[in-house]
């Protein structure tokens, strides 16, 4: 199983309407890609908040061709629909991992 992992750093000014986003819209057109199983949106805790708070977003892929197929055919417009939405008042960045045990 892989695990693709966004790390995303939101200003306070758009933190409730974004993490709503996240939730109710976001999140939700990911997973209908049909290229994860399930995913989990974290908080990171002990580091600094003051121009907002930093989540992790947690998408599960039962192999590297799904997560693969998701950067290439959906990801350019997902990625395009949040910089319309949100410009730079969030920044992110990503890495996959592989669970070993």
């Amino acid at each position: 199983m892989f695990i693709y992992n966004i790390t995303i750093k939101v200003e306070n000014t758009i933190h409730r309407e974004w993490l709503e986003w996240m939730q109710q819209t976001h999140i939700p057109h990911i997973l209908g890609s049909g290229k994860f199983t399930h995913h989990r949106l974290l908080r990171l805790r002990d580091i600094e908040e003051q121009e907002g708070p930093t989540y992790a977003l947690q998408l599960f892929a039962e192999s590297k061709a799904l997560y693969n197929a998701f950067i290439t055919l959906h990801l350019p417009e997902m990625q395009q629909l949040q910089m319309a939405r949100w410009g730079t008042k969030m920044l992110s960045f990503s890495t996959l991992m592989e669970i070993v045990h």
